[in-house]
């Protein structure tokens, strides 16, 4: 039996057009839970999840390359933990702005905030951030922890006057 050849060069070619065109991060459905007769939402929010942005994203993604969509009204849970091993991380609903602020800013939602906003929640330590989804608009989940919000660390949050359930999505990844 004789082994083929492979041209190195359609190798590096195959190689560097995955890498120009490859999918983003998957979006794990455990990641979403709801309960639509009742009008309630269950969301977990992994800072830190990958490698991808030196560890500063949600769910492996960053700069609003997921988007979590609630309908109005609805009661939303969204359980934060920090997966970094090595830095702290804390989460906020916020309105969208542009430049993207470097310290924590007033939430846009009450009690959509977890602990510790500004100095964030150490490796493995856990909150649970619970508030109606109102009022419809764009908002950022966003990491208050000072510098990690600006350098990408951020997810979009839609409350939909005309969802009828929550949804993950993938969105571009781009500035709000």
């Amino acid at each position: 039996m004789t082994a083929g050849r492979v041209p190195y060069a359609a190798v590096i070619a195959a190689l560097c057009l995955t890498a120009a065109v490859g999918r983003g991060p998957d979006i794990d459905p455990a990641w979403l839970r709801f309960d639509a007769p009742a009008k309630t939402v269950r969301f977990q929010l992994i800072a830190g999840l990958t490698g991808v942005n030196g560890a500063l994203n949600f769910n492996g993604f960053r700069d609003g390359g997921l988007t979590l969509v609630v309908p109005v009204g609805w009661a939303t849970e969204i359980d934060f933990r920090n997966h970094d091993g090595m830095l702290p991380h804390s989460a906020e609903i916020t309105s969208p702005q542009t430049p993207l602020p470097v310290q924590p800013a007033p939430p846009a939602i009450a009690r959509a905030f977890t602990l510790r906003l500004a100095e964030g929640l150490v490796s493995e330590a856990t909150d649970t951030m619970r508030f109606t989804a109102q009022p419809a608009g764009e908002y950022l989940i966003f990491c208050g922890v000072p510098g990690h919000g600006a350098a990408g660390m951020w997810i979009r949050f839609r409350v939909s006057a005309t969802a009828e359930a929550p949804a993950l999505l993938a969105t571009p990844a781009t500035p709000p």
